[in-house]
């Protein structure tokens, strides 16, 4: 396993990080869960991300069950709020009350006295910005959080949280959790520069396009049967996107590329992200461990820049690059 420094602070994490957003609590079993968790340790990922709102607050449930007994300090786990986690309208947002209340039920759930990373899982148009940073930013003086981050924000938006956070003497945000793929690009030509500029890191998700650039869905065939495409609990939703047959057509391209280089067509595109200097982590998913394994052979992977045009060339115009396709939830009636 390679490490990487989490933008310009001095956490170091595993570039390939453990994520249970649609398997734990929802979609495998909990043995099934517990073995793809021993699998990533035992290949040297040191990273796991998760969430409140994952399968209703279960899978961070599993998570801490699947990490109880092992060393804390050898690990780095990274959580979420923003997103409802119960009925009343205060349970979700980034208002002072949520995040206090999420902050304790996920310790809680996690079996931790602390998280390494604790993330805005979206920007909340609702709240003031101020009150979200000085709640997290009181997090961070008790101890229960040790960096704060943010998903899938805008980069304006990023840059606001950081004026305010220098005006309040605030600690900065380390972190933005995109999604990032060859197939999706959308923080490029915006995000990506601004945070390279303030020393923010990539801790990027659906770096396999939720498996559509594995390979395994085939142009003009039925969807394979066990797999995130088939999955009505959520995945399937996601995955949509691409299942068209210009996207597959052109991903199957892809394999004679993977082929001369001794990769699968998943590690292809966990070390695409991975070859991103910005990229601090790429998160993978896994219902079964062998997966787990399979996608941490990306790590340490170069791949050179003849390589990489071969792969533009291929993917041409189905690149979602458009910044404005991150986006937040509007404000509630």
């Amino acid at each position: 396993m390679e490490f990487r420094r989490l933008g310009r602070s001095g956490l170091k994490i595993s570039e390939i990080a453990y994520g249970n957003w649609l398997t734990h609590g929802s979609q495998v079993e909990e043995d099934a869960a517990l073995a793809c968790v021993q699998a990533a340790l035992d290949e040297g990922v040191t990273t796991f991300d998760t969430a409140d709102v994952y399968a209703g607050t279960r899978a961070e449930d599993v998570l801490g069950r699947a990490l109880k007994g092992q060393r804390r300090e050898g690990l780095e786990i990274f959580t979420k709020v923003y997103w409802p986690t119960g009925p009343g309208m205060n349970d979700r947002g980034l208002s002072r009350k949520h995040i206090f209340e999420s902050i304790h039920g996920s310790l809680r759930r996690l079996q931790t006295d602390y998280v390494d990373l604790y993330q805005a899982h979206r920007f909340d148009y609702e709240t003031p910005l101020e009150e979200t940073l000085k709640a997290f930013d009181d997090l961070v003086r008790q101890g229960k959080v040790l960096y704060v981050g943010v998903s899938e924000w805008r980069a304006e938006e990023i840059a606001r949280a950081l004026e305010i956070a220098d005006q309040m003497g605030f600690d900065r945000i380390v972190s933005s959790q995109p999604q990032y793929s060859m197939l999706w690009r959308v923080i490029e030509s915006e995000v990506v520069p601004l945070c390279e500029k303030e020393g923010i890191g990539q801790i990027v998700w659906s770096p396999i396009a939720q498996g559509v650039l594995s390979g395994k869905y085939k142009p003009g065939q039925p969807l394979p049967a066990g797999t995130r495409a088939t999955d009505e609990k959520g995945g399937a939703d996601m995955v949509r996107r691409y299942l068209n047959d210009d996207t597959l057509t052109r991903v199957q391209k892809l394999q004679p590329i993977a082929d001369e280089l001794g990769l699968t067509m998943a590690q292809l595109a966990v070390a695409w992200v991975l070859q991103n200097p910005n990229v601090s982590a790429a998160i993978v998913g896994a219902s079964r461990p062998e997966q787990v394994r399979d996608n941490v052979k990306a790590a340490g992977v170069k791949l050179d820049a003849e390589v990489l045009e071969r792969i533009d060339d291929v993917l041409g115009p189905i690149v979602e690059r458009d910044p404005a396709r991150t986006v937040s939830p509007p404000q509630r009636p």
